[in-house]
């Protein structure tokens, strides 16, 4: 019996109070302390010549408007400003944006979160669980929960960051933010062509390097293309230890095995029909082939220095047992098509997009399967250590169609948006367990006559499921600016959406609860406003107060591993059908400024949302399973705090940094089979919400200055700074670091236990770049990434709970490399 115990919500005005007089009081130290910068306004009223902060225009609100007239918190990094930070990905993006963060679960695996609100780390096998965070390609929706797609900066004009709940224009999905890939478009101005060309090496493992480049062709006063072609090979940094041998006496060891490469390309087109009509049409090709994982293990059933009856092994710190090549491919393909009118008043948007996503992975199952054959049927060795290889496949077909109206005056007192969105996905996901010789093997042994064949699932298939979804949803939204005066802005927005999701389960195997041709389906709809006030109290100061509601949608949860489970696992994690949308109410206040003339900025903002229903992933223990648990109250209270300074021409200094406190405001409770009450997976009220740092900034210190007639030396050093985080909620349960060797105790260990630390320590990473540029577009730059060969943890990885593997994933080592680049 399973019951929730909601607890009222606290008032906690008196911290969200104290933080917004700890920004006060840093506010006022900031302009303390840049006496720099106001001399130097005193230098340019005699006659000094001192550039400004680069004006970063952004559409956060689907129209333009510069980043500081924006009237909620965004950042925005422009393409030479990711270049500069080191910032190769998306997650080394959220290193260097307050509020935003990203877990790194492996290649092309990424869960993104945005101001502390996460439910915990989503795995291959939760195909009907949505994303917090929403990504968009320009105006196309490319987010797919777990596999956030990892595209190339290259030729990208920014990365923009909306922070909070963004349900009115971005809808589903974007329930805590949204993040935006903004490309550059065809121009008809000029022909222009841009190459670069890196090399690196890894301290501690392989080279790698890239090869990009792009070119703009204006054909006519009518035609224009865009071309964007790139390939990148990543060097490994982990070893994989492996058995030496039928005896396995001496291991072997692989170096560097997840090595890989990515290679792709767009292109698109801008035709001008007339002077109000544009059509650009874009087609975007991306690859992905990683040949293992940046997983290091800590404890693993079949290769740990605790065995008596088999040989000790002992792992280095960037070590991992394996008995197999593990991979990681991930194809992804992207045709849309955006159809822009624009008259005097009013203006209309289509954007139609189809995207297909193919991802594979193959992981080595052995000790997951090992420990279940050693435990269920107590077979030897020669079982125990089968090569177990885990297919895991997921194929997405996605249909998606926006179309708005919207006013195109400037000067009018009203701008505003309306429109209508529809999206159809079919997501088709499925896992393979092949264990090569086991029905004979364990008949040959005398372990058990036993046949593995089952409906679907062919001789030696222990585990097969086959999954297909289909995601149907379509909405209505608006938004309106209305400007009360000169200074005084009200903004209104709402979403009103309708989805439904239908299932088939197929499951299989002597693993599997056989389920064959079941089907299931969720639906839902409601309402999502958003209402903004700003106001310009000068010309360099604006504040803005926000309340917004965000979105994600629920779904239907697997069924357990019932073959798998003990009895008291069966009544804890079983009948939970289906989860609940999850909601969030976000109350906001901000402000930005301008100082010294506009050498410096300083934006702050203190939210406060309350959650309910967090959808929160579970381990079901023995089930080999995961599934959603609804957790009816939750809440996240924070500061974003950015500051950038450019007190001369040749130095600016940029600052981002968040304080979020963001933790669980219920509990829920089991009751065992002798009738004793638990909590659930750690699942209780004060808990932190997982996956999301408490404190996170970034500070960057850039300087440039003239070396010679035409060249420009510059250099620019980041220091980011990530604090503690759990992966799981469960994580934080009274002896979750305890592993119970007893409890499956192949190879006779020496000990009871195995103890680990489940939380994940906080880590200081800084990188360095610096080189020559000049003026006609050539540019040479010597970079360190990883200054201090900071050796991260950034995420936990176990399976079968902690009884059969535990590890984590790690950061890339110390890296040095070169680059070259060009434009014309």
């Amino acid at each position: 019996m399973i019951r929730q115990v909601k607890r009222p919500l606290l008032s906690r005005h008196r911290r969200l109070a104290f933080l917004g007089l700890q920004a006060s009081a840093f506010a006022l130290l900031v302009a303390q302390a840049l006496p720099a910068a106001a001399q130097t306004n005193k230098e340019e009223q005699a006659g000094g010549n001192v550039d400004e902060i680069e004006q970063i225009v952004v559409t956060a609100r689907k129209r333009s408007e510069t980043l500081q007239s924006v009237p909620f918190s965004v950042n925005a990094m422009t393409e030479s400003m990711l270049r500069d930070r080191g910032a190769q990905n998306l997650e080394d993006v959220a290193l260097n944006v307050a509020g935003f963060t990203i877990q790194n679960l492996g290649p092309g695996q990424s869960q993104v979160a945005m101001r502390g609100v996460s439910a915990g780390q989503i795995v291959r096998d939760q195909p009907g669980v949505k994303e917090q965070v929403g990504i968009y390609l320009d105006e196309s929706p490319i987010s797919l929960s777990l596999f956030t797609p990892d595209l190339d900066f290259f030729d990208t004009n920014r990365i923009e960051v909306l922070r909070g709940p963004q349900g009115t224009l971005f809808g589903s999905g974007s329930l805590s933010g949204t993040v935006r890939y903004i490309t550059n478009k065809p121009n008809f101005e000029e022909f222009q062509m841009v190459a670069e060309a890196t090399g690196n090496v890894i301290d501690h493992g392989d080279v790698g390097g890239s090869l990009k480049a792009a070119f703009n062709i204006p054909v006519n006063e009518v035609f224009a293309v865009r071309a964007v072609a790139y390939a990148t090979r990543y060097g490994g940094f982990i070893n994989a230890v492996q058995p030496g041998g039928s005896t396995f006496g001496r291991p072997n060891v692989k170096k560097d095995v997840n090595d890989g490469v990515r290679y792709g390309g767009r292109l698109s087109a801008e035709i001008r029909v007339n002077d109000q009509l544009t059509i650009r049409p874009r087609v975007v090709y991306q690859k992905v082939e990683i040949d293992g994982f940046n997983r290091v293990d800590l404890y693993n059933i079949l290769a740990n220095p605790f065995t008596t009856t088999r040989p000790k092994v002992t792992l280095g710190k960037r070590d991992q047992f394996t008995q197999l090549e593990e991979q990681f491919t991930d194809e992804f393909l992207l045709a849309d098509a955006e159809v822009t009118w624009e008259g005097d008043a009013i203006g209309f948007k289509s954007i139609s997009s189809f995207t297909n996503r193919e991802v594979l992975q193959v992981r080595d199952g052995t000790q997951l399967t090992g420990s279940i054959t050693f435990q269920v049927f107590g077979a030897p060795e020669e079982i125990v250590t089968l090569d177990s290889p885990l297919f895991d496949r997921t194929n997405v077909d996605m249909f998606t169609e926006e179309a708005r109206f919207y006013s195109t005056d400037p000067s009018a007192k009203l701008q505003w948006a309306l429109g209508v969105f529809y999206s159809n996905i079919n997501r088709r996901y499925g896992q393979t367990l092949f264990v090569d010789g086991f029905e004979d093997l364990m008949r040959d042994l005398g372990v058990l006559d036993i046949d593995t064949r089952g409906i679907l699932a062919p001789k030696d298939v222990l585990f097969f499921s086959d999954i297909p979804y289909d995601f149907e949803q379509f909405a209505v939204f608006g938004e309106g600016t209305y400007s009360l005066t000169d200074r005084f802005d009200v903004t209104a927005g709402f979403r009103w959406y309708d989805f439904n999701e239908t299932r088939v389960l197929n499951f299989d195997g002597i693993f599997a609860d056989q389920t064959i041709g079941q089907p299931g389906k969720t639906s839902t709809d409601g309402f999502s406003p958003r209402v903004i006030l700003s106001y310009e109290v000068t010309d360099d100061i604006q504040l803005n107060a926000q309340v917004s509601k965000g979105f994600r949608l629920g779904g239907i949860n697997d069924p357990l591993n019932v073959p798998l489970c003990s009895p008291q696992d069966l009544v804890t994690f079983g009948n939970r059908p289906s989860f609940k949308d999850e909601k969030l109410w976000n109350y906001e206040i901000g402000a930005k400024t301008e100082l010294f003339g506009g050498r410096a900025t300083f934006n702050i903002a203190a939210f406060w949302e309350q959650i309910k229903n967090l959808q929160a992933t579970v381990d079901a223990g023995t089930c080999s399973s995961r599934i959603i648990f609804n957790i009816p109250d939750a809440r996240s209270i924070g500061t974003e705090v950015e500051l950038t300074v450019r007190p001369t021409s040749e130095w600016s200094f940029a600052l981002s940094a968040s304080y979020t406190d963001s933790e669980l405001r219920s509990t829920i409770t089991s009751t065992d089979l002798s009738g004793n009450t638990s909590v659930v997976a750690g699942i209780q009220k004060g808990n932190r919400l997982p996956t999301v740092p408490r404190f996170q900034a970034a500070a960057t210190l850039s300087y440039e200055t003239s070396v010679s007639r035409d060249w420009d030396g510059f250099f620019v050093a980041t220091l980011q700074h990530v604090g503690s985080r759990f992966t799981q909620i469960g994580d934080q349960a009274p002896g979750f670091g305890v592993v119970d060797l007893t409890a499956i105790p192949f190879g006779d260990p020496d000990r009871t236990t195995f103890v680990f630390d489940p939380k994940l320590p906080s880590y200081q990473i800084g990188n360095l770049r610096f080189g020559v540029r000049n003026e006609d577009g050539w540019e040479v730059s010597l970079w360190i990434n990883n200054i201090w060969d900071e050796r991260a943890r950034l995420a936990l990885d176990r399976e079968r709970g902690t009884l059969a593997r535990v590890g984590f994933l790690t950061n890339q080592p110390r890296t040095f490399g070169i680059t070259f680049r060009a434009e014309r």
